[in-house]
């Protein structure tokens, strides 16, 4: 998958691919890293044929605290 320019065009932004071997896993590191930073969110996982575990992309904003919930 290509990684789009604007998701890297300062510093501090980051595209981040998670795999694991369960979306159970994959659930709890997404949920974990949307805490620490702005994040894109719980994002679909992706299973890749003939290799193992499960897959994510999440994008993140390492400068910024994520948006308080109301």
């Amino acid at each position: 998958m290509k990684i789009d320019d604007q998701h890297i065009a300062e510093p501090g932004l980051i595209v981040l691919d998670i795999t694991a071997a369960d979306e159970g896993t994959l659930q709890t590191v997404m949920g974990s890293l949307q805490q620490q930073w702005a994040t894109s969110g719980i994002s679909p996982v992706r299973r890749t044929p003939g290799e193992p575990g499960v897959t994510v992309r999440m994008y993140a904003d390492v400068r910024r605290q994520p948006d308080p919930i109301d």
